[in-house]
């Protein structure tokens, strides 16, 4: 008798250790290098440990295929769930497929997918477009509906290069004394930007403003400038980071369009953690802009923290 009760006991806690298994999120973000995800990363690990669950991260360092190779092996390791932020938006494909095979929930976060998405997946993010037609428009304004506009394009690859660009060049259509003369893509990176418009200024090319599809690149932008001693072209950027919230305060960045990282951090962790529990939730999660000028920037000081 004995023994027989010391087996059920035995029994029981083997069920309660299974039924109390901890949920392992694998995050497979595009860049570590790049300002704004290494901020969603942060916030990302913050709310997995809130919500009792356990997340290993991944950095794609830019290649397609370094990222579909580290799905692959996330799924072959097991994890319960995985939120993507993809390199490619356009080459999404074979994770959408490896994950609805294998039945593992996909969360894609920051960047939007440009295909349909089956069922137990999801989006978190922002609209793209929304973000450029509201810098243009704030921009606009500071020009007085006036004037030429060169534009820095994140890396092509990227819906949100391709949808801020597509805004921006809309918007400058609506007023007839404006006009886009350059664009070019900096990759989201502030020194190539440096390079970019250090070139445009070589060239003596009549630029007015400067919109670019990310804070980096703006103040790259802004670094080309102060390096030709010309303080007459406007800058407006977009994300909102820390970085550029300080350019921003310190009058060098014309306005920039905060994108919240942290909600859209927090929001994806969450919607993974209800797939996971079966629970419904939307194919498209969107998280809203706000716009930053010199006037409500301190505002935003505390947002968009690592």
């Amino acid at each position: 008798m004995k023994t027989r009760l010391l087996a059920l006991f035995l029994g029981m806690l083997v069920s309660v250790s299974a039924g109390a298994k901890t949920p392992k999120i694998g995050v497979a973000l595009a860049n570590f290098d790049l300002n704004f995800v290494s901020i969603l990363r942060t916030q990302m690990v913050g709310e997995i440990k809130t919500l009792k669950m356990d997340g290993q991260f991944v950095d794609a360092k830019g290649d397609v295929a370094l990222q579909v190779q580290q799905v692959d092996d996330f799924i072959n390791q097991g994890v319960d769930a995985i939120i993507l932020n993809p390199v490619d938006t356009q080459g999404v494909q074979p994770m959408i497929k490896a994950a609805q095979s294998a039945g593992i929930p996909l969360v894609f976060v920051n960047r939007k997918p440009e295909v349909r998405l089956p069922a137990n997946m999801a989006y978190v993010g922002s609209d793209s477009a929304l973000g450029g037609e509201m810098q243009m428009e704030a921009l606009a304004k500071k020009m007085n509906y006036r004037g030429n506009v060169a534009i820095l394009m994140g890396a092509l690859s990227n819906e949100e290069a391709r949808e801020r660009t597509r805004a921006v060049e809309a918007v400058i259509a609506k007023y007839k004394q404006m006009a886009v003369i350059e664009k070019q893509t900096a990759r989201w990176q502030r020194n190539e930007a440096v390079d970019v418009v250090s070139g445009w200024l070589l060239n003596q090319r009549p630029i007015d403003a400067i919109a670019a599809n990310n804070d980096e690149m703006a103040i790259g932008a802004i670094m080309a400038l102060n390096q030709a001693k010309n303080s007459h072209i406007l800058v407006a950027g977009i994300d909102g980071t820390p970085d550029g919230q300080q350019f921003v305060k310190n009058g060098k960045m014309t306005l920039t369009i905060f994108q919240d990282a942290k909600g859209q951090a927090i929001g994806a962790v969450k919607v993974a953690k209800a797939l996971l529990d079966k629970q419904k939730v939307e194919e498209l999660n969107w998280i809203p802009y706000q716009t930053i000028t010199h006037d409500n920037y301190t505002e935003f000081a505390a947002a968009n923290q690592p």
